[in-house]
């Protein structure tokens, strides 16, 4: 296993499709574990393949509390086929630090997904595990969390997440 290295906004790689993985291999099962310890160690709780420079449809997710055994999900060409209620919860990403906003999506999914050996399979979830299946999702199409923003908070996130950077970026090169 390897630490990858976490793509952050602005990254135009964040915004690409992800095409679908059709070998279940060892590279695959490779890239999973490499996912799998860059997500614990950042840390967080959800990882798409795009957010470490990997356009394939894969996503992890670790929702289970600090004091609960590990929940893992490694799902290869996932897909939400139903969703139910709504939620309006605050959402961060590890591709987006130091930013937090309140998302719109359902408050229940059920999702269908492959294992890193082509089997299928479904889970159904609400919460966060629905929220975070969502999210990572959305990475797989090239979506982040802040594209789901208002207009207006959108544009005021682009200006303020931009001046941060470029004043972190002068600090770096005075250093």
């Amino acid at each position: 296993m390897a630490l990858r290295e976490i793509l952050h906004y602005p990254d135009p790689l964040l915004k690409q499709k992800s095409v679908p993985v059709t070998e279940f291999n060892d590279q695959l099962k490779q890239l999973a574990a490499d996912m799998v310890e860059t997500m614990y160690a950042a840390p967080g709780v959800g990882l798409a393949a795009p957010q470490v420079g990997e356009l394939q449809r894969l996503i992890i997710l670790d929702c289970s509390a600090s004091d609960e055994p590990n929940d893992l999900l490694i799902a290869v060409n996932p897909e939400i086929i139903a969703g139910e209620g709504e939620s309006l919860e605050e959402e961060g990403c590890l591709s987006v630090p130091g930013y937090w906003a309140s998302v719109k999506r359902y408050a229940k999914a059920t999702l269908r997904y492959q294992d890193t050996d082509g089997n299928v399979h479904e889970r159904e979830a609400e919460g966060l595990l629905a929220i975070g299946m969502q999210h990572e999702i959305d990475h797989l199409e090239g979506i982040l969390f802040v594209d789901r923003l208002s207009p207006l908070k959108r544009s005021m996130f682009r200006k303020k997440y931009m001046k941060a950077l470029r004043e972190k970026e002068a600090a770096n090169a005075e250093a």
